[in-house]
């Protein structure tokens, strides 16, 4: 028997359990599946959404590569900006979610919300532009002035030295999400008796226990942050506009999805805006190989 025939032979089988999830496959390729598709048939055309695409097969590539310099500066911060943000508020959250375990449940419940709440609070990032502003009435500027560290306002946002490393931690103080909060939860469902177990085995500290008990144990939370981690590290761009202008100046924060929304959303070159989405999405293909090889050592 085939393998395609016993795949038939289990869909007769299982029809009932099939059909209850036919509704959210069928909703989850036409609105995830299918765009990613079209988006990549889209990319070896020209498009400007009033004419039929134009198929012209590499050259929107050809172009992105050779002829655009600010994609390839976009490629550059995107990928400095994932490599930080991304492994780092990873870690963060496991260490923190690590932390609040070891809390009373009360006491664990106000931490937990103090440390998610900037995640879940819509533009609460513009906070850091009454901190940061470039008047002589910004926080830091003031705070700075009156120490006699500086004697006119800085620019925070406007000068190059300082936009990268500001929406850097911007993004790692909104990073706790919702993979914060699977961590919590993966850290509550573990059976004690494992650590018994592992006392007996040899396990002798906590750190021990976290490496040969508790990470093995909680994979799926694991992967789960880790693809919430790439999404949003490579994803970062909103924010970034918000705090800094579209473009930043001298294009030092423009991403990739700064030159996604610029061909797309304003120039509606969508052949050439689909090609740097493609170009994207393989970016975040490659990401999650890549954390699915690392979190395979986990406890070995």
């Amino acid at each position: 028997m085939t393998k395609w025939q016993a795949t038939v032979r289990d869909m007769k089988v299982n029809r009932v359990a099939y059909l209850m999830v036919a509704p959210f496959f069928l909703v989850f390729f036409i609105f995830t599946v299918l765009p990613v598709i079209l988006s990549v048939f889209f990319s070896f055309t020209i498009f400007n959404m009033l004419e039929a695409p134009k198929f012209i097969f590499m050259d929107n590539y050809i172009r992105l590569i050779l002829d655009d310099d600010i994609f390839l500066l976009a490629i550059k911060n995107t990928l400095i900006f994932a490599a930080i943000t991304g492994p780092v508020s990873y870690l963060l959250s496991l260490l923190l979610a690590w932390f609040i375990n070891e809390l009373t449940p009360k006491i664990r419940a106000v931490v937990t919300l103090i440390f998610y709440a900037p995640s879940i609070s819509g533009q609460i990032y513009l906070i850091w532009t009454i901190l940061f502003s470039g008047d002589q009435y910004g926080y830091v500027n003031g705070l700075l002035m009156k120490m006699n560290v500086i004697t006119s306002p800085i620019q925070f946002f406007q000068n190059p030295s300082y936009i990268m490393p500001l929406v850097i931690i911007v993004a790692l103080w909104t990073s706790l999400g919702t993979a914060f909060l699977s961590f919590i939860a993966g850290f509550q469902t573990i059976d004690r008796s494992l650590y018994e177990a592992a006392a007996v085995d040899g396990v002798k500290n906590r750190w021990q226990e976290l490496w040969y008990v508790t990470l093995p144990t909680m994979r799926p939370q694991l992967m789960f942050g880790a693809i919430m981690a790439i999404t949003q590290s490579f994803g970062f761009g909103g924010v970034i506009t918000a705090l800094c202008g579209f473009p930043s100046t001298d294009y030092v924060a423009h991403t990739i999805m700064h030159h996604l929304e610029d061909y797309g959303g304003q120039r509606f070159e969508m052949g050439y805006a689909s090609a740097i989405a493609t170009i994207l999405f393989f970016f975040m293909v490659g990401a999650n190989l890549l954390v699915r090889k690392v979190l395979s050592k986990v406890g070995n």
